[in-house]
């Protein structure tokens, strides 16, 4: 059911070693990827430093952007549920030195608390 969650836009929890692997060329001496959800061709990456957002592009997917962001630098972040009309759901991350949030949305409720409580276990 995970390929399929992370199709639907739901968060799906990835393989953490197989994402690690997958990231080797950008990982710190010593960084390991704990924890990883995929969310239609993007992923929400913790590492034992950062999250890392990868931003999948064109219609391969080959072309990625890798945005790295520290633990220390997340200042604040939120979650948004669905509701009756609002289909959904929604976490934004407000990073030092920026005024805007990063979004991420989310198809429904179904794991977007499981990102939630990752990104509280590792930014606070």
């Amino acid at each position: 059911m995970g390929l399929l969650d992370a199709l639907l836009g739901n968060a799906a929890e990835t393989d953490a070693q197989d994402i690690q692997l997958e990231l080797s060329q950008l990982l710190a001496p010593g960084e390991t990827v704990r924890i990883a959800y995929a969310v239609v061709r993007d992923l929400m990456v913790f590492t034992s430093k950062r999250l890392i957002l990868v931003d999948k592009q064109g219609v391969t997917g080959k072309k990625r952007e890798y945005l790295s962001i520290p633990y220390r630098s997340i200042e604040r972040f939120s979650m948004e549920t669905t509701g009756h009309f609002d289909l959904d759901a929604e976490i934004k991350i407000w990073v030092r030195g920026q005024t805007e949030p990063i979004s991420k949305n989310f198809r429904n409720d179904k794991n977007i608390h499981d990102v939630y409580r990752a990104l509280s276990e590792f930014a606070l």
